[in-house]
């Protein structure tokens, strides 16, 4: 039996560096962000839901979804944010369920997904257990503010428009510590799985 783990983590927490860490190791990962952005490419059903309440503006010159001027902004009006949530979640959730399932036929021992609102999109109940890739706030902002270019005041709007990360990490099963270095990181990955096998072979 599959055994399906959900891993999360809040913005700029490393969590896209932790699944790269299963990925490395031949362990699929469903990618709810690559999911993302396939339901919002040009002529796709998601993109012109997005136009006809958002309007044109948001494209590019390609007419192709300009993400920056869409986060400007859902990260600073939460009604415009849900409604966002609403016109992709179902488009998303199907799509992934149709990657897991396809997935699951190939009788993969584990199977990530890649859930940044795993919680928000009440995803718990498909997992078996839940990884959350956990830092301070601090480390968020500082990440955040130097890998987007931005103030420290559209970081932190991003950072609470999200469900806190110390929520998610008081709900999970494992918490991965990405304070640190890359490696003791990959450490801990390695530990889970070694635990993960030992259980499986013991049972």
């Amino acid at each position: 039996m599959c055994f399906i783990l959900g891993l999360t983590g809040g913005i700029s927490s490393g969590k896209s560096a932790v699944s790269q860490c299963f990925k490395e190791k031949g362990i699929p990962v469903v990618d709810a962000d690559a999911i993302a952005r396939e339901v919002v490419k040009p002529r796709t059903p998601g993109l012109s839901k997005i136009i006809a309440h958002f309007g044109s503006s948001i494209l590019t010159e390609e007419r192709e979804l300009d993400r920056k001027k869409l986060g400007e902004i859902i990260f600073n009006d939460d009604k415009e944010r849900e409604i966002l949530d609403n016109i992709l979640r179902q488009e998303i959730e199907l799509k992934m369920d149709e990657e897991l399932e396809r997935l699951k036929r190939e009788h993969h021992e584990l199977i990530i997904m890649d859930i940044p609102l795993l919680f928000e999109a009440s995803y718990e109940s498909k997992c078996d257990e839940i990884m959350t890739v956990f830092v301070s706030q601090k480390t968020q902002l500082s990440r955040l503010t130097l890998r987007d270019n931005i103030s420290e005041e559209q970081a932190l709007a991003r950072i609470n428009s999200q469900m806190p990360i110390v929520d998610k990490a008081l709900l999970s099963d494992v918490i991965i510590d990405n304070e640190g270095t890359i490696e003791n990181t990959k450490l801990q990955v390695d530990r889970w799985l070694d635990i993960f096998k030992e259980t499986r072979f013991s049972n």
